[in-house]
């Protein structure tokens, strides 16, 4: 029994899938709650996208650190993991915050402050920090900054648009990933 829950927490294929999957779950359930809380449609999208993004990424850093942890636990990791705990806290802080605001941000007296542009910001350049092959990730984070500056309402449902093709492609992706079986250098045919 343990040896299958080690097998599954090390198995990278999973955590893409079942974070977003996490992340969609908790967006409709949010959106449910607060579908009378007669806050604006705009205020409602930026909260969705925004909270969809830090839990898709806060759950793949908690995957991480657990993976690192269970890893230095067996002993199958000795070298680098300063930086292999230093990466899933870079991505964890920002995602777990932006979590967070998001939350705070469904009262009806709040309104999206500069935070949750700075927060999505900052987890999308961390992720371009970590490898430009985490464009794809650190995208919707640039979605969700176009969002809250834009104007015109037209540009604003295009952002939208363009985020849900995203997050579907991200996700299908995924379900390829993990019906491959393989890890992520294999499947990326990374040498």
């Amino acid at each position: 029994m343990i040896s299958q829950l080690v097998t599954l927490i090390l198995d990278e294929s999973k955590w893409l899938t079942a974070s977003m999957s996490l992340a969609l779950l908790v967006v409709v359930l949010v959106l449910y709650q607060n579908r009378r809380s007669g806050l604006s449609s705009r205020h409602l999208v930026l909260t969705a996208m925004s909270l969809f993004f830090g839990i898709t990424i806060g759950t793949m850093a908690f995957g991480h650190l657990l993976a690192v942890t269970v890893k230095v636990a067996l002993g199958t990791l000795e070298n680098k993991i300063l930086l292999y705990y230093l990466i899933g806290i870079a991505l964890a802080v920002p995602s777990w915050w932006l979590i967070l605001q998001s939350r705070k941000r469904l009262t009806a007296d709040a309104k999206h402050g500069r935070s949750t542009l700075v927060l999505n910001a900052w987890l999308a350049a961390t992720l371009l920090a970590l490898g430009f092959h985490n464009l794809p990730l650190a995208f919707p984070g640039f979605l969700n900054i176009g969002y809250y500056l834009y104007s015109r309402g037209l540009v604003g449902w295009a952002i939208v648009g363009v985020a849900v093709v995203t997050n579907v492609g991200l996700f299908v992706g995924s379900l390829i990933f993990l019906a491959s079986g393989q890890s992520f250098e294999e499947f990326r045919n990374i040498q």
